[in-house]
This record gives structure tokens, sequence and C-alpha cells, in this order.
């Protein structure tokens, strides 16, 4: 049996009504699955590559599916497993896609419904967590990371979520 971390995988989330995590969150850090653009993914297909890599399970704590639905990953209350040496103190949202068929990044290619439940669950949880728009960052902003991922141009994702009005 798997622990509790890792339950309820695949709930349909409301970002209106998110819980808050027991954990002191500081940051926010958005993701790609870096799997082909167009192509469905959910939570519990993303957790089975992440096993199949021999990770624990899906590192992530949201996931916006292509259709724009928001999934659970890991359990919030537990620490993700999506940006090595950042773990602790962060929430890890990701969404499907990021690169083409070839494995290259595709930057700002999220369909219009991903990019709506993105920006909307981003401001929902820095409202959550009494967080500032600066404290989101792409993953590639992070100190040591050498990748594209999320393969968005965080100014404007965080320029967008300021003006997301509650």
């Amino acid at each position: 049996m798997r622990p509790k971390e890792f339950s309820n995988i695949g709930d349909k989330l409301d970002f209106k009504k998110l819980y808050k995590s027991k954990r002191k969150i500081n940051k926010i850090i958005v993701h790609c699955t870096a799997t082909p653009k167009g192509r469905d993914y959910d939570a519990h297909s993303i957790d089975r590559m992440h096993i199949n890599r021999n990770f624990a399970g899906i590192g992530y704590h949201y996931l916006v599916l292509n259709d724009g639905s928001l999934e659970r990953g890991r359990w919030v209350d537990a620490v993700g497993a999506h940006a090595a040496g950042n773990n602790l103190n962060t929430i890890g949202i990701a969404y499907v896609g990021g690169v083409d068929n070839n494995i290259h990044p595709l930057f700002d290619a999220m369909t219009p419904a991903q990019h709506d439940t993105l920006i909307q669950t981003l401001a929902q949880l820095i409202q959550l967590y009494g967080l500032k728009s600066s404290d989101i960052l792409g993953h590639n902003e992070l100190p040591k990371v050498a990748k594209a991922c999320p393969c968005l141009t965080m100014e404007k994702v965080r320029q967008e979520v300021l003006n997301v009005r509650h």
C-alpha cells in the first residue's frame, strides 16, 4: 500500500477551494511535464511515468490537464519531489505539455484552458499562502537548473497573476 501522500491522486479540484497545507510554504514552483503538446496525460499517468523512472511517484502537488482541469498530485501536506533542493517549503504545479513531438521545448504553448486554469490557480495559491507574485518561480529560474521547464515566459505569468481579481 502506498503512503498517504499518494492517496487521491487524480481527484478533480476546484482552484477556488484548495486545501491549505500545514507546511510553511514560501514559494510556488511551476513546471511542465515535458510531454508532447496535445497528448492527453493525467495525474495517474504522470505518477506511473515517475514510478517507472524509480521515483516514489508523482512529485507535483497539482497538475493542469489539456482541457484545463486541475487534478491532485502528491498531497500538499507532503513534501514534493519536483525541484531538487527546493522541495521542503514549496508547492509544485505542472501543466501537461511543454515540448514538441521531438522533445524540443515549446514556449508558451499551453491550451487556452490550461493557461486560464494555471493563472487562476497560481493567484489562488499566493492568496492562500500570503505570498507575492514574485514568489512564483519557473523551475528553470532555480539555481543550478539547466533546462527549459516550464517552457513559459515567467514574467508574463507573474504579471497575469497580479491581474486576477478575486
